[in-house]
């Protein structure tokens, strides 16, 4: 994909035009959390593609965490909207890995690490970090480096 902050603009007007609501306040949200993001003091220049995936990605995980409440609620009707939004706002992710693949690549770094108990969690949450941001849950990548090292 190109340019996600360019890429924005035009699918709010594909949307408008298909008379899409759901996508429509998805990608104005997005829209929103940029221009947030322009006018913080000290930004300069544009938004890198890495720093979009970063703010869509947190805009995914409140549409999450919202969908979860309103299911708890018995909410379908808002659960269903919140759900349609996290979707759409996949597509301008990468490829979330599956619990497997997210798996395999913490069992590396602990042994990269030459990491063996729960004393070195410090040390293997850093690197998953910053080698898997983006790609997995943080809350699932601290679940399972958990469990491997206990």
């Amino acid at each position: 994909m190109g340019n996600i902050e360019g890429q924005i603009p035009a699918d709010i007007k594909t949307a408008m035009y298909a008379k899409d609501k759901v996508k429509l306040a998805a990608l104005r949200a997005v829209k929103s959390a940029f221009l947030l993001e322009k006018t913080k003091e000290g930004f300069s220049g544009d938004i890198t593609d890495s720093l979009a995936q970063q703010i869509i990605s947190k805009l995914h995980k409140q549409r999450m965490d919202a969908y979860q409440i309103y299911v708890d609620q018995k909410r379908d009707d808002l659960a269903s909207e919140e759900i349609e939004q996290a979707k759409f706002l996949e597509i301008y992710l990468p490829n979330q890995l599956s619990k497997e693949e997210l798996t395999k690549e913490l069992k590396n770094i602990i042994d990269s690490l030459g990491a063996s108990s729960m004393s070195d969690i410090g040390k293997v949450m850093g690197r998953a970090m910053g080698l898997l941001k983006g790609k997995a849950d943080g809350g699932l990548i601290s679940k399972l480096t958990k469990e491997l090292l206990s």
